[in-house]
C-alpha cells in the first residue's frame, strides 16, 4: 500500500512538473517573426569605370526579413536573416543613355539586448553579408558592364518600440571588414575572365576604401487578422580603389505583410499556447 502511494505521488509530481513546463513553453519552442516586403523608390548610380556621369531613376526591390529567437546567451540572442533582390532603371542627366542595376544580397546578423524597458528594447550585434550584382550601361560598346561582388562583416544596432497598437523598429548596419571585386581603369573583363589577367581585382575592404550604411525603419500595424508592415529602406554603398569610384544609393518605401509563427521541430502549433513574442 505504501509503495502504491509512493508511486502515485511520484507520478503526480512528474505530471505537475510537465504541466508547469508546458505553461512556460519548452526551450525548443522558438518564435519566428518574418515579413515579405515590396519596395519602390529612387536610385542613384555613379560608376567611373562606366561613365563619369551620375545616373538616377526608379528603384525596385523585394525583401524577406526573418527574426528568430535562439537558445544562445540564455535565450536572449536573436538571429536575423535578410534576403534582398534589388533592381534599378536609371538615366543620365540628359536622358540620352541608360544604366541598369541588379543585385542579390543575403545578410545574417545576431542581436543581443543591451537595454530593456517595458515598451523599448535596444540591441547591439554584428554579422555577415554577401552580395552579387552589377551595372550595365547601354551606351558603352567596349566595357558595358561593371561587376559588383562583395562579402563583409558588419556592425549592427536595432531598436524596437511598442506604442499602443504600433510597433516601431529602427535598424542600422555598416561593414567594417571584407573583400570586394574591382578592376583597374581600362582593365577589360575579357582580359580578366578570358585571358586570366586578374591581378589587382580582389581588394580588402574597410573604412579606408569602402563605406556603406543600411538605414532600415519599419512600423507594424495590425489590421483585422493581418499585420501590415510599412517602412523605409535606405542603402548607401561607396568604394574607391584603383582610381575608380563607385556610388550606389537608394531610398525606398517598403510595404508588405508580417507574421509571427513558432518552431516546434515540425509539429503544428496549437492556437491556445501562450508564447512570448520575439518581436512585439
Amino acid at each position: 500500500m505504501k509503495r502504491a502511494v509512493l508511486l502515485i505521488s511520484i507520478w503526480i509530481g512528474i505530471l505537475g512538473v510537465t504541466i508547469s513546463q508546458e505553461d512556460h513553453y519548452p526551450l525548443s519552442v522558438r518564435p519566428v517573426n518574418q515579413a515579405t516586403l515590396f519596395g519602390i523608390g529612387k536610385a542613384f548610380l555613379n560608376d567611373t569605370y562606366l561613365s563619369p556621369l551620375r545616373y538616377d531613376g526608379v528603384s525596385l526591390s523585394l525583401m524577406h526579413d526573418r527574426i528568430k529567437g535562439t537558445g544562445y546567451c540564455s535565450g536572449k540572442l536573436l538571429l536575423q536573416q535578410q534576403f534582398l533582390i534589388h533592381t534599378a532603371i536609371t538615366h543620365n542627366p540628359t536622358a540620352s543613355a541608360s544604366e541598369y542595376y541588379g543585385n542579390i544580397q543575403y545578410r545574417l546578423t545576431g542581436f543581443y539586448p543591451v537595454l530593456t524597458a517595458p515598451d523599448f528594447r535596444l540591441f547591439g550585434g554584428g554579422g555577415w553579408d554577401a552580395s552579387l550584382g552589377g551595372i550595365y550601361n547601354v551606351r558603352n560598346s567596349n566595357n558595358p558592364g561593371s561587376l559588383k561582388v562583395s562579402t563583409n562583416f558588419n556592425f549592427s544596432a536595432m531598436a524596437i518600440y511598442n506604442w499602443k497598437i504600433f510597433t516601431f523598429r529602427w535598424q542600422l548596419a555598416t561593414p567594417f571588414a571584407g573583400v570586394f571585386f574591382s578592376p583597374e581603369y581600362g582593365h577589360s573583363y575579357y582580359e580578366i575572365f578570358s585571358l586570366g589577367n586578374n591581378k589587382g581585382t580582389i581588394h580588402f575592404g574597410s573604412f579606408h576604401n569602402q563605406l556603406a550604411l543600411r538605414n532600415y525603419f519599419t512600423v507594424d500595424v495590425p489590421v483585422g487578422n493581418i499585420t501590415l508592415r510599412g517602412g523605409y529602406l535606405g542603402d548607401y554603398y561607396r568604394t574607391h580603389v584603383n582610381k575608380l569610384t563607385t556610388r550606389i544609393i537608394s531610398h525606398q518605401f517598403m510595404i508588405g505583410l508580417a507574421v509571427e509563427s513558432l518552431n516546434f521541430g515540425g509539429e503544428k502549433v496549437r492556437e491556445n499556447r501562450s508564447i512570448p513574442s520575439v518581436y512585439y
